[in-house]
């Protein structure tokens, strides 16, 4: 797939941003209780925009919303449930998303067919970066007295599903758009020019 233009960079960039902080949030409520995109987010960031800059960006939003929402608890980033050594794997874990966009893109030639492949890699990306993520809490932080095997392997089984699922929904709906908005561009460009 081409590059982006400047303009239409910024607007995707925007969108991720939005939609990031309207199902981010979820953790202490909101109007909408979307289920959190971030993880399908950041393989469209690295589909469309590829620059790591704007993963850092994304990434250092993800970081500020967690802490707002945390604060707003009226606990320390630091004492939350989830915020143990093993959240710095997510830096990991959503470069894998990215990187695997990225990976897509150069080699999207266009096309529904092509949209599903895109779709296909977006889902094993966030298989990949759930066990990244899942796997670094369970292990490292330091919230099961005594880690083993079959106990990971129920929790990865209780919440990979829902996680990869909720991916793979948001995917569908970003493709899908895709599809319609190139679709009204190329009709555009076919229709002929009025005198």
């Amino acid at each position: 797939m081409k590059h982006l233009s400047p303009p239409a960079a910024r607007a995707v960039l925007i969108a991720l941003l939005i939609v990031m902080a309207a199902t981010r949030f979820h953790h202490v409520g909101s109007l909408l209780h979307l289920p959190d995109a971030s993880m399908a987010l950041f393989f469209l960031g690295g589909f469309y925009l590829r620059r790591y800059v704007q993963y850092a960006l994304l990434l250092g939003v993800a970081v500020l919303i967690d802490y707002l929402a945390i604060r707003q608890q009226g606990m320390s980033f630091f004492q939350h449930y989830c915020v143990t050594p093993a959240y710095y794997a997510l830096l990991l874990s959503y470069a894998v998303l990215w990187q695997a966009g990225r990976w897509v893109s150069a080699r999207r030639e266009g096309g529904l067919a092509s949209l599903g492949l895109v779709w296909v890699v977006g889902v094993a990306a966030a298989a990949v970066s759930f066990l990244i993520s899942n796997g670094a809490f369970y292990w490292f932080g330091g919230r099961y007295p005594d880690p083993n095997w079959n106990q990971y392997l129920a929790c990865a089984g209780q919440w990979g599903p829902l996680f990869v699922r909720t991916t793979a929904t948001y995917l569908a709906v970003a493709l899908a758009l895709h599809y319609v908005v190139a679709r009204r561009r190329r009709t555009r460009a076919a229709a002929p020019a009025k005198a």
